[in-house]
């Protein structure tokens, strides 16, 4: 008896003990308010917002008619909804519908424009990355005197603006008689840029050589290593390069206003800003403007949200910091 005693009381107290415990509230330790990292969410916020409003407000645009814009300028929402700008910009909607919306009644040959600026975009884009491709291999790759400094001049380039080449250029094209001609369009273009060279020799670079030595042992020369061996493997920079081309050329608007002023060969870019001063009332067709803008911009904002992850990740696997 004596020795259970102690027992029974210790286990009493253990099972008040536990019941003590389930009928107190737990306290938590909760942690300090992070100012820091809230000013840096609303940072964020505010900078999502200010990228946001512009397409927004295009959107907002292009979905009222110009009749009812002046009237409510300051309105967040769309000024008597129509659809009517987009209806101009497929050539749905005839000139007298136009001009009784607001619109000014002239007329956008859009899906001519588009198909230019995708052979523009594409041509461009294919001959600057291929040439491209094949520079930068000669820079990280053969071993020739006088390597780094044609890099180094080659680098330097990239500090001229385009608009003092814009003049000869242009000369060389008028005298070769190509103006108003999709090849005058490209020529500047479809060759090596700067930019693409250092892209990709940084990622030449960090390839092991271990394969192309072998290949070289088993009697392959460089032209067939760089089209079954290295092209390959740089696949995934070379589809970033690409992209990133692509969206330049395709918002590019200088040199095709200077080269293309025929319909023929007129891009998406210059034919807007064509349309937007075919103004027969006096006032520019906003709603239809923006309505053609938003249009030509959604096949470049499909490819970035698409691709936008694999552009940053093989930014920073080839080295640019």
């Amino acid at each position: 008896m004596s020795t259970s005693t102690p027992s029974r009381r210790s286990g009493e107290a253990a099972i008040q003990g536990s019941r003590a415990a389930v009928g107190s509230p737990i306290r938590r330790n909760r942690k300090p308010f992070n100012w820091r990292r809230a000013g840096a969410w609303a940072l964020v916020i505010v900078a999502i917002a200010v990228s946001v409003l512009p397409f927004y407000w295009v959107l907002r645009t292009s979905l009222s008619t110009n009749n009812a814009l002046a009237a409510n300028a300051t309105n967040l929402l769309p000024a008597d909804f129509n659809l009517g700008a987009y209806k101009r910009v497929f050539g749905l909607q005839t000139a007298e519908e136009a001009v009784a919306e607001g619109g000014s009644g002239a007329q956008i040959d859009f899906w001519g424009y588009l198909r230019n600026s995708v052979l523009f975009s594409s041509i461009t884009t294919a001959g600057a990355v291929f040439f491209s491709a094949m520079a930068a291999y000669a820079f990280a790759r053969l071993r020739w005197r006088g390597r780094n400094a044609v890099f180094s001049l080659f680098l330097a380039t990239m500090m001229v603006p385009p608009i003092f080449t814009a003049l000869p250029n242009f000369l060389f094209i008028k005298n070769l008689g190509l103006l108003n001609t999709m090849l005058g369009l490209v020529l500047p273009y479809v060759f090596m840029t700067p930019f693409a060279i250092f892209f990709l020799r940084q990622f030449f670079l960090n390839m092991s050589r271990e394969v192309e030595e072998a290949a070289m042992l088993d009697g392959a020369k460089h032209l067939r290593i760089f089209f079954q061996i290295v092209l390959p493997n740089a696949a995934a920079p070379i589809a970033t390069l690409a992209l990133l081309t692509f969206i330049g050329q395709w918002n590019e608007y200088f040199w095709p206003l200077l080269v293309g002023q025929d319909e023929s060969v007129r891009v998406l870019t210059v034919g807007l800003g064509v349309f937007k001063s075919q103004s027969p009332q006096g006032a520019p067709d906003w709603s239809g403007l923006m309505a053609a803008t938003l249009v030509s911009a959604l096949p470049v904002l499909i490819l970035f949200i698409a691709f936008g992850k694999k552009i940053v990740n093989s930014i920073g696997f080839s080295g640019i910091k």
